[in-house]
């Protein structure tokens, strides 16, 4: 099979879908990867490296469209794109359709085969290819909103930490998945307050054993969150629907009740955000104010740390690429029920329950499709 690993072209996306060494992988299972020039570099990868494992370096974007038959990237295609994909084309990507219609038409209108890698889940119910970029925006959340917690940054001017003297700040965080716990574990290592919401009761009890004794777990509802909010320095949102649109679980009327100059990041923004008054931004522009609270929602955190996240994400992604270039899509989906959850658009079909619903297509089941 011809794989293509194209340039990743969203705001200040850094990361990419193939390191050499998968690339070595694949051409020693007797496959053709092609490497756009460049493609590496953020990530600190140098195209010679792709060379010496064996892939070929294409100067033309297009081009690696055009060749391909299984397109690895990280991030979904943009609209610049959506004319290089052809019809049975399969394209192995972080997609979030829930967040952006215009793409999930486009998709189906073109025939793409999409597999997401936020939808494969193994049978105890994780997302395994989600996790570890979880992880790394769980981290990045309360970096980032230290920093735009500070004076310049039109934030209130609070220390995390606080000092002798002077109380730490207060950190409410929406979520006791995978965001929210490396949140919770990041932030309490700052000294901050930290209060961690979930609905889950056995998720709280587990949280509850392993954190420290400045985490306080809270079971998640409305009234429990409108009292936590008006003392709030940060809020991070990082809940999780999979495959589906996230819940909003803070109004514009509950922004308004937080002090000025505190700070919201929105992890679910890729899904569509858990905030009233969330809107995707960019590493170029990742903040903006509203009702006196500043909010930090750019849809790629990870891509911002590429030297990390390229190889977490490449850790997991690799072996599922492999069974794709092996097997062609639908055996691979057959032998891989895993793999199959993550089939979301095929064919012009709508394989994703909640994508169709959500946007008013009939719903095929997978096995339809590769049976």
């Amino acid at each position: 099979m011809i794989v293509g690993v194209p340039k990743e072209i969203k705001d200040n996306e850094y990361r990419v879908a193939l390191v050499p060494a998968g690339a070595e992988a694949l051409v020693e299972a007797g496959h053709t990867v092609l490497v756009e020039a460049g493609a590496g570099l953020g990530t600190g990868i140098e195209d010679a490296e792709y060379r010496e494992a064996g892939a070929e370096i294409v100067a033309d974007h297009e081009a690696i469209f055009a060749r391909a038959e299984l397109i690895l990237k990280v991030k979904e295609p943009l609209p610049s794109e959506y004319g290089l994909l052809r019809k049975g084309q399969a394209v192995f990507t972080y997609f979030h359709f829930a967040a952006d219609e215009e793409l999930t038409r486009a998709m189906v209108d073109r025939g793409v085969v999409c597999i997401a890698y936020e939808t494969i889940q193994l049978p105890d119910g994780t997302l395994p290819l989600l996790t570890p970029m979880s992880e790394v925006a769980g981290r990045m959340a309360v970096q980032e909103g230290a920093k735009y917690l500070e004076r310049p940054m039109e934030g209130r001017g609070i220390l995390l930490a606080g000092v002798p003297g002077v109380p730490p700040a207060n950190v409410v965080i929406l979520g006791g998945g995978v965001v929210g716990a490396n949140a919770a574990k990041i932030a309490a290592g700052f000294g901050a307050n930290v209060f961690i919401l979930d609905i889950n009761l056995e998720r709280l009890r587990y949280l509850d054993d392993i954190m420290p004794p400045n985490v306080t777990t809270i079971f998640s509802n409305r009234a429990n969150i409108r009292r936590l909010l008006p003392d709030a320095d940060l809020v991070i949102g990082g809940v999780l629907r999979r495959g589906a649109k996230a819940p909003v679980l803070v109004s514009r009327e509950m922004i308004k009740t937080m002090k000025r100059g505190a700070v919201v990041v929105d992890v679910a923004v890729d899904q569509g955000g858990c905030f009233e008054t969330t809107h995707p931004t960019t590493h170029s522009h990742p903040t903006y104010i509203v009702e006196g609270v500043v909010h930090y929602c750019v849809a790629n955190m990870p891509g911002a740390v590429a030297g990390t996240s390229t190889y977490a994400l490449t850790n997991e992604t690799l072996a599922y690429a492999r069974q794709l270039a092996n097997q062609g899509w639908k055996t691979a989906l057959r032998e891989n029920r895993a793999l199959m959850l993550g089939l979301n658009i095929a064919e012009g079909k709508v394989t994703l329950a909640a994508i169709a619903e959500q946007y008013g297509y009939p719903y095929t089941p997978a096995e339809e499709l590769i049976s």
